[in-house]
């Protein structure tokens, strides 16, 4: 695995790289880093080049002086294609990065040879995401709105690595798919400004999500670029069922049920997803 350090967009961002073939860019989600693709990434190594950058507020990369939502983090991600020399690359994202691939393609779809998901928001959510049995799911973006938030999670490493770990294994279908890795994510999230570089994404993306579940979020126009969805069978937080409005964000869609796997797929069953991955970039020509 070769790390590298690439300015862009006013920042400096670490990229994880290894491979040979076409380029894929992998984002991340929360509360994660580059490391969450590494399985994946040694798996497609021999049929394409991965890129897997910490987004800005997160791992080794710079941090927000600001919250720092998807447009913004759309934006850090074409210039970080543009310093690493790549006129086109395949996306995949998972979470907050499935977040910020959408208003990417809109803006540049001709960089993007395909989008390939699992679990994330999307428009189509909408209200569902506020039903009252639902909310007990989500009270951690209303907690990362609080200022004093960084300070109580970071306060010791234990009181970090139990509110990282709380969401790794309770998102999770299979338990112990981040035992492994969990003290390497503590001392990620440890680093500082990763905590609160971390939540500045969801104290930018507030407004929005607030009129999602409201459902006043605007109508955007559907987006055309091939595009794979594999959604977990068991994701605590976004149930197979509210897949039901992709095909109004997404034109050209590829969507199909990921079995036995919670919000994690990539950790939870690599060999699974890392397929799933290839298999669509190869079906739509970029290998």
């Amino acid at each position: 695995m070769e790390h590298l350090t690439i300015r862009a967009n006013g920042a400096a961002f670490h990229v994880a790289k290894i491979g040979t073939g076409r380029p894929l860019l992998l984002l991340h989600g929360w509360p994660e880093f580059w490391l969450t693709w590494e399985p994946v990434m040694t798996r497609l190594a021999g049929r394409f080049t991965l890129y897997a950058p910490d987004l800005r507020g997160f791992g080794d990369s710079d941090k927000p002086e600001r919250p720092f939502g998807p447009d913004q983090q759309a934006a850090d991600m074409l210039a970080l294609m543009d310093a690493l020399g790549l006129a086109q690359a395949g996306i995949v994202g998972h979470d907050v990065g499935g977040a910020l691939m959408q208003p990417l393609a809109r803006s540049v779809p001709g960089r993007i040879a395909g989008l390939f998901f699992f679990d994330f928001v999307y428009p189509g959510i909408g209200p569902r995401m506020a039903e009252p049995d639902r909310l007990n799911n989500i009270w951690y973006q209303s907690f990362h709105q609080m200022e004093m938030a960084p300070a109580l999670v970071g306060a010791t490493r234990e009181s970090c690595r139990r509110y990282i770990g709380h969401f790794l294994t309770a998102w999770s279908h299979r338990k112990h798919a981040f035992d492994d890795v969990l003290d390497a994510f503590t001392d990620n999230f440890l680093k500082e400004g990763n905590l609160a570089g971390g939540f500045a994404h969801y104290r930018a993306a507030h407004a929005g999500r607030v009129r999602m579940m409201k459902g006043e979020a605007p109508a955007l126009p559907p987006i055309d670029v091939p595009t794979c969805v594999r959604w977990a069978e068991h994701d605590p937080l976004f149930p197979f069922e509210w897949t039901d409005r992709l095909g109004e964000t997404f034109s050209n869609l590829d969507l199909a049920m990921l079995p036995g796997v919670g919000h994690f797929p990539h950790r939870e069953d690599p060999d699974r997803a890392a397929s799933e991955i290839a298999t669509f970039f190869t079906r739509i020509g970029w290998r």
